[in-house]
């Protein structure tokens, strides 16, 4: 990947995130698990507070028969929530089809869209998990300090060839 494309695409991700951290929306949970953390309830988000500017993520596994991987399935989902804030590429195609036979005319549209992540995370760390005790979902809690995604980023530019 070019240089150039990787710092737009850097530069759009913060500045998306930024302007995420500087909402002022305060959004309920909806979730309502007894006896849960707040984090649970909550879910991810980005928060901005005397510790610095950091990213929550939530992930849950549930239904499998070894705790061990299903730690691990929550510490994976946690991490994409991660990334699906910091990187998110929408594919959208809509195709429109229009037929005439016999004086009739038949028409079809169709639309597709892709929503991907493709990031690579350095410096996520899984904060913590709880299992519900009434059905056994693990819930676990990741967490990214955005100056360590700024140092990242610029250690990945510096080691970039020059074009």
């Amino acid at each position: 990947m070019k240089i150039a494309a990787l710092k737009m695409t850097v530069a759009a991700g913060l500045m998306a995130l930024l302007s995420a951290c500087s909402s002022q929306t305060n959004i309920e949970s909806d979730l309502g698990i007894s006896g849960a953390p707040n984090w649970v309830n909550i879910g991810t988000q980005t928060v901005d507070d005397d510790s610095g500017r950091l990213l929550h993520g939530v992930g849950m596994s549930n239904g499998i028969a070894d705790q061990s991987l299903q730690k691990s399935v929550a510490d994976n989902r946690a991490r994409a929530e991660i990334a699906r804030i910091l990187a998110i590429s929408v594919d959208a195609m809509q195709a429109d089809y229009t037929a005439a036979a016999n004086g009739e005319i038949s028409a079809n549209v169709e639309r597709e869209i892709k929503a991907k992540t493709k990031l690579a995370l350095n410096g996520v760390k899984i904060i913590g998990r709880w299992k519900n005790p009434e059905n056994g979902d693990i819930y676990a809690f990741a967490e990214l300090d955005l100056s360590d995604l700024d140092a990242a980023i610029k250690r990945a530019t510096a080691l970039m060839p020059q074009q």
